[in-house]
């Protein structure tokens, strides 16, 4: 475990709750210091008043491209870098695909991929010019794993990690490095005041996607995996240059990941034969 990361910037992306504001609290717990930014300021105006020399409280709505270039600005302006930028930012929709609105559909992708995409842009150029720094993008399992009921959420991770992987490739040869993370099922709000339900179609009810929508509300303040106990590997992680490019967090996301690509390489084996068979 890195014990000390005495006076490392790191710019938090949605750190009023769950996993960023344990993020935000774990990085000042070890030393570092912390952008701690949401869409209302008074969400996460007490960590600052708190610790006032180590912490910048910003107002930063990632879907508002004036709002990125700002709290950018400002983290550079009042601690000269940013080291590691871990976009939390983001939300989940629970619903069939029939059954989501297009309204409700833009506002995930905006948060979760252009946005996540916007504060990446935006902090690249002063990553690059000191030719260092960490990129954290949080995923989920529901990143590799499509779950009935949770296809624009799929979509908007499968799609940040697509942009993440590619990414990955563009910046290593100049100092910076990127990190997935995929957390299955931590005790933070995802599962509550943070998600959003379709309305229903009746025929969905009874299909794996209508009861999806029960599972989440059962499991909300229930789920068996501690935030703090991520947020201390995804520290550790950003501090370490053998860190992967992914990294699944609790039993269930391992599992459900393996799962998922045994059968694709299952898969891949039985019908190679005929995928092969292309040429002129």
């Amino acid at each position: 475990m890195v014990e000390d990361i005495q006076d490392q910037v790191w710019l938090v992306t949605g750190a009023s709750v769950g996993f960023g504001r344990t993020l935000a609290e774990t990085v000042l717990a070890r030393g570092g210091r912390v952008v701690a930014t949401a869409r209302d300021l008074d969400a996460v105006k007490d960590l600052a008043e708190r610790e006032p020399e180590r912490v910048l409280a910003v107002r930063l709505d990632v879907t508002d491209p004036a709002s990125v270039r700002a709290a950018v600005d400002a983290t550079v302006a009042r601690f000269g870098r940013i080291d590691v930028l871990m976009n939390n930012a983001g939300h989940g929709l629970v619903g069939a695909l029939e059954e989501l609105s297009e309204q409700q559909i833009h506002a995930v992708m905006a948060t979760n991929v252009f946005g996540a995409m916007a504060v990446t842009r935006a902090v690249l150029p002063h990553m690059r010019a000191r030719r260092q720094g960490r990129i954290v993008q949080m995923s989920s399992v529901g990143g590799v794993v499509g779950n009935p009921g949770h296809a624009i959420y799929a979509t908007s991770k499968f799609a940040l990690e697509g942009m993440s992987e590619a990414l990955a490739g563009e910046v290593a040869p100049l100092g910076i490095r990127v990190l997935i993370v995929e957390p299955g099922p931590f005790r933070t709000e995802f599962a509550g005041r943070s998600m959003a339900f379709a309305e229903p179609i009746d025929d969905y009810r009874d299909t794996p996607a209508g009861t999806l929508r029960t599972r989440f509300r059962e499991q909300d303040g229930r789920q068996p995996n501690d935030p703090a106990q991520a947020a201390a590997i995804i520290v550790d992680l950003a501090n370490d240059d053998s860190a992967p490019l992914r990294i699944p967090l609790g039993p269930e996301a391992v599992g459900r990941i393996r799962e998922k690509l045994q059968r694709q390489l299952d898969d891949l084996a039985r019908w190679e034969s005929v995928a092969v068979d292309t040429r002129y």
